[in-house]
């Protein structure tokens, strides 16, 4: 019985430790497979993490790459300081060249919204300014009919005439003095996009000697400006194109929006209105499609002798104080006193990338003294210009700038004088006007143009005491007393190679056929003289591209 009894306990503990180990194992596999999706749970949490980790750090890349480029991006969308078209290149479609231009406009870059320009090697970040140097190298050649002087730049009103040394021989000419050497410096002053510019060649004052063991070139400045642009306001001091120079989009200072024609020729086009001279210039921006600007340029009263124009002739009693005193002869070196600075006003206007015109005007004064009789003499002058380009199918433009003055000669490259001298001493503003229409044509490498220049220069005559006549464009005046210039040009622009961080070299060709007709042709003396002219001219330009800043 009582074996049996112990028995029964010994099952009872087996059974109930068999149970415990049934209960504990179960209990461990409970507890296992809740640490399993503990983990599960915890390893869904940590990727969950890490994609947020890596969300906030691309974000934190995007607002340091934005923080570190906000200020070159801040110049891009003014272009050249202008509402209207790109930095440095036009919206004209002109030659394909890297992004800097000084001589000749190049392809449209995109706009800095589109696409940032490019950073280039030559390009220089000092505190929060930016340093581009601008330039290239130029090798010219120049073959003309007859030996019309002057180097590599033609004098259009002064081509040789009659039996002279210079109407029987032709010349043939090697230079390098149009290659130009410059910098512009981009900054952002409290809100305002400050550009400062300064671009130089070599066709200065040369020495007599210049042309026989070295040819030592003498730098001149072309260009040296600041200009500061705030929301719709703008304003320019210093040595810059003028205001009358026809514009290629917009109002802008810059080279690349300026058109003073693709010519190899440094003098341009016979018929271009231009000047490089002091200017101060205020614009207004009211749209990116419209400008409107007023400028005060440094004023000369011209009456003939620069780059062949005709001289007027004067009464012999003021012959010893008017022209080369009192009067602009180009020997007066800024000794010649000025009244007042010529007043310019533009209104520009450019629907699309395709369309660009604009008209404006200028008044002038003029102020002499007769010590023959001791009185003051006045005039006031001035004259207007209507200037056309627009893309007539793609590549393909077609321009024209047209201009009319009273008084106004000394625009036209010098080619017409401003005004002659009666015989008290008062003084009579001469006509002119002058043309420069024609075609551009870009196809990929190659740009193509042509242009007709015409310049017309009206009589004015007056009376000397001795019944003599005097003035421009009398009977018996000087053969350099032209009555028209006209040139007819074609020329080419090849890109060999181009690269942004490398440059460009460019092979350039023009031929001209220029003419021109004296109001007087004695007897037995041709009636006009003529010249043939053909330039080539190999440019390699630095590389480089100024910033893109908003």
């Amino acid at each position: 019985m009582r074996t049996g009894r112990w028995a029964r306990i010994a099952m009872v503990a087996c059974l109930t430790a068999s149970l415990l180990g049934i209960l504990s194992a179960q209990e461990k596999t409970d507890d296992l497979a809740q640490l399993k999706a503990q983990v599960s749970q915890q390893q869904r949490q940590i990727e969950e993490l890490s994609r947020k980790l890596e969300e906030f750090t691309k974000a934190v890349e995007q607002m340091t790459r934005g923080k570190a480029s906000d200020e070159p991006t801040r110049l891009a969308a003014r272009s050249s300081q202008n509402a209207a078209g790109p930095l440095v290149a036009s919206s004209t479609p002109m030659i394909p060249a890297t992004p800097v231009s000084m001589a000749a406009p190049v392809v449209p870059a995109a706009s800095a919204q589109d696409k940032p320009a490019e950073s280039s090697p030559l390009q220089l970040k000092i505190g929060d300014a930016y340093i581009t140097p601008v330039g290239f190298m130029d090798f010219t050649s120049v073959f003309r009919s007859h030996a019309a002087g002057g180097g590599i730049g033609t004098n259009f009103g002064g081509i040789p005439y009659g039996n002279v040394f210079q109407n029987k021989l032709s010349e043939e000419r090697l230079s390098m003095q149009n290659s130009r050497i410059g910098f512009r410096v981009d900054a952002l002053v409290k809100g305002a996009h400050v550009i400062g510019y300064m671009e130089s060649d070599f066709l200065g004052n040369n020495p007599t000697n210049v042309s026989v063991s070295s040819n030592s070139n003498t730098a001149r400045s072309r260009l040296y400006w600041v200009d500061v642009r705030k929301d719709q306001w703008e304003l320019l001091g210093g040595q810059t194109w003028t205001l009358m120079t026809p514009g290629r989009t917009g109002i802008s200072p810059l080279p690349g929006n300026i058109f003073y024609s693709q010519n190899v020729d440094v003098n341009y086009q016979a018929g271009l209105v231009w000047g490089r001279i002091p200017e101060l210039r205020v614009v207004y921006h009211p749209t990116d499609k419209v400008a409107f600007a007023v400028a005060l340029d440094h004023q000369e009263q011209y009456v003939g002798g620069s780059a062949g124009g005709g001289l007027v002739t004067f009464p012999a009693a003021l012959n010893a104080t008017y022209p080369g005193g009192e009067l602009n002869n180009q020997t007066t070196t800024l000794n010649a006193p000025q009244v007042f600075p010529d007043v310019i006003a533009k209104l520009a206007f450019d629907p699309s990338s395709k369309f660009h015109f604009e008209i404006g005007g200028i008044e002038r004064a003029f102020r002499v003294w007769n010590p023959n009789n001791n009185n003051h003499y006045s005039a006031v002058g001035g004259g207007g210009f209507a200037n056309l380009n627009f893309e007539l199918f793609k590549g393909f433009r077609l321009l024209t700038n047209n201009y009319w003055s009273d008084g106004g000669g000394r625009y036209i490259f010098g080619q017409a004088p401003d005004l002659i001298a009666r015989v008290d001493g008062s003084l009579s503003l001469i006509h002119s006007g002058s043309t420069v229409s024609g075609f551009e044509f870009t196809h990929k490498n190659t740009f193509l143009y042509g242009y007709y220049g015409g310049i017309y220069i009206g009589r004015n005559v007056a009376i000397d005491t001795n019944g003599s006549r005097v003035g421009y464009g009398y009977t018996g005046s000087a053969s350099g007393q032209n009555r028209n210039v006209q040139e007819t040009t074609f020329g080419f622009n090849q890109t060999l190679w181009k690269d942004t961080k490398y440059g460009a070299l460019n092979l350039m060709g023009q031929y001209s056929y220029l003419s021109r007709n004296p109001w007087f042709v004695a007897s037995g003396q041709p009636e006009d003289a003529h010249l043939h002219m053909v330039f080539l001219n190999l440019r390699y330009t630095l590389p480089g591209s100024a910033p893109a800043m908003k």
